[in-house]
């Protein structure tokens, strides 16, 4: 899949609430076309996409802010972080079956190997670990 020789590679870029979740994730899918990801593990990919979607509305939706999205390969580990500068923590909600909203977290938790929130000064950060398939 990647030069097992690498260490860790990283990529981060910044989307703005008009147009960002359609960016992120074509941005998103470049950098995990240069992994090999896209030819050797295409559903993971998938979940990758979906979550960066996910996570780039919530920080458009609830926080009101940009959302600043790092990608970080560490030879195991693909972990997507996006940053807000909402307040407060957030955590899974069960959804309302009337309303179209208040699954993003529940689909991250699913989707994803693992994910914590980590508040900061200014905003929070939630970031979700992706092992694909082969490294397994």
């Amino acid at each position: 899949m990647t030069d097992s020789s690498m260490r860790a590679v990283g990529w981060a870029r910044c989307f703005p609430v008009s147009g960002g979740v359609r960016a992120g994730r074509s941005w998103a899918r470049e950098h995990l076309e240069s992994l090999g990801w896209t030819q050797e593990d295409p559903e993971t990919v998938d979940d990758v996409l979906l979550t960066v979607s996910e996570l780039i509305t919530n920080a458009h939706v609830h926080a009101r802010s940009s959302a600043q999205l790092v990608l970080t390969w560490d030879s195991r580990c693909l972990h997507v972080s996006v940053h807000d500068d909402g307040g407060g923590v957030p955590a899974p909600r069960s959804p309302d079956t009337t309303s179209p909203g208040g699954r993003g977290l529940a689909l991250v938790d699913a989707l994803s190997d693992h994910w914590h929130t980590h508040a900061q000064q200014h905003g929070k950060t939630i970031t979700a670990c992706f092992i694909p398939a082969v490294a397994s």
